[in-house]
């Protein structure tokens, strides 16, 4: 295990001195959590509760009890999209038909809005849940009078399963998923257009189908003091399309969206006991093992946070993402959750970094 554990650690490091990377666009990821993202968008080595089913499903296996997720609305916007209310008031952000128009007002700003619902049952090496996701960006050029856009509507069933081994120190984790995806990625987007879904599946803007992907995710835990442990994660495994069927949501749509390339994230963490109910979480983390050839801005990779548990009552977090700080906040009981964090994220380039301030909010209610 000590050899194991040396070995990917090395590699680990080896990725972070040496990759070298070509997008100078946001980096898009399938499933975001708030309490990873107050940690830096950290969570492959760490994840321990309902989450796991889409960050590492090895982490199913480090779950004390069974419970499920009745209400878990998470909300995230930026400080820009709330100047732009103040220019032009909307009611639905996750819709194309008020982020346009808000971008539109103020030019050269990022509109940015993500919500989801995640009503799941997990318990010790199993759960099920049930996604329901929009991630909404855009940015107006005033003299082009195009917009470039990003909209992704999705609706999916997760099914994960883990395995343990030699007492819990390997966990190997499965997730399938079948995700029904509505896409719209344009870079220069004629905002003069009409702006319903069923008018740009038409016009073959917005991209309907369904596809069936899978991760596979695996932990090792050294038995040593603070438990240090590497997570992997090999995301859409062969690649994930959406060829399977299409019109279930959208029927107008006439094209498919974009296959997603499978990727490998990785991480380790350290898991320390300070006194009787005060315990921390430490982690660093890179994404997109398999696709950092694609990245001319290496920090769009880089992850790491800190959590500290205050009695399973009180959680503070900070870390560092994409060369930004990450923070949160959390109070928890048996049933109910209140989380709060923000990030920043890289939308610029090496040559001319640019952050976009984010801010979440979270709510939960189990049993």
């Amino acid at each position: 295990m000590k050899r194991i554990l040396f070995f990917f650690g090395f590699w680990l490091c080896a990725q972070f001195a040496f990759v070298s990377m070509s997008m100078a666009q946001e980096r898009r990821e399938f499933y975001r959590s708030i309490r990873a993202l107050g940690m830096g968008n950290s969570a492959v080595a760490v994840t321990n509760d309902e989450s796991s089913l889409l960050l590492n499903p090895a982490g199913l296996g480090k779950l004390r009890n069974f419970y499920g997720t009745v209400f878990d609305p998470e909300i995230e916007t930026s400080d820009k999209t709330v100047s732009m209310y103040n220019a032009r008031a909307f009611s639905q952000p996750w819709t194309l038909a008020d982020a346009i128009p808000a971008a539109v007002a103020v030019p050269g700003d990022q509109f940015h809005f993500r919500g989801q619902l995640f009503p799941s049952f997990v318990a010790r090496n199993f759960g099920l849940g049930l996604l329901q996701k929009y991630d909404v960006d855009a940015v107006y050029d005033s003299t082009t009078a195009r917009a470039d856009t990003f909209y992704r509507n999705d609706l999916g069933l997760v099914l994960g399963y883990n395995l343990r081994l030699f007492d819990g120190r390997v966990k190997i984790g499965f997730t399938g998923r079948l995700i029904n995806r509505i896409e719209v990625k344009e870079t220069a987007f004629d905002t003069t257009q009409a702006l319903d879904l069923p008018s740009l599946g038409t016009a073959g803007i917005a991209k309907e189908g369904t596809g069936f992907g899978g991760d596979i995710g695996i932990m090792l835990a050294a038995p040593w003091t603070m438990i240090p442990t590497i997570g992997a994660v090999l995301r859409d495994a062969g690649g994930t399309n959406f060829a399977m069927s299409s019109g279930q949501r959208l029927s107008q749509a006439t094209s498919r969206p974009a296959t997603v390339a499978q990727d490998l994230d990785v991480g380790i963490a350290l898991f320390p006991i300070h006194r009787n109910n005060v315990r921390s979480v430490w982690t660093i983390e890179y994404k997109g093992v398999l696709t950092a050839q694609n990245e001319t801005d290496p920090t769009k990779l880089y992850h790491g946070g800190v959590e500290v548990n205050f009695g399973d009552l009180l959680f503070v977090r900070a870390g560092y993402n994409q060369r930004y700080w990450t923070g949160g906040l959390e109070l928890a009981s048996e049933r109910f959750q209140i989380q709060l964090a923000s990030y920043g994220e890289e939308v610029g380039t090496a040559a001319a970094s640019k952050e976009d301030r984010r801010y979440l909010f979270k709510v939960a209610f189990r049993f």
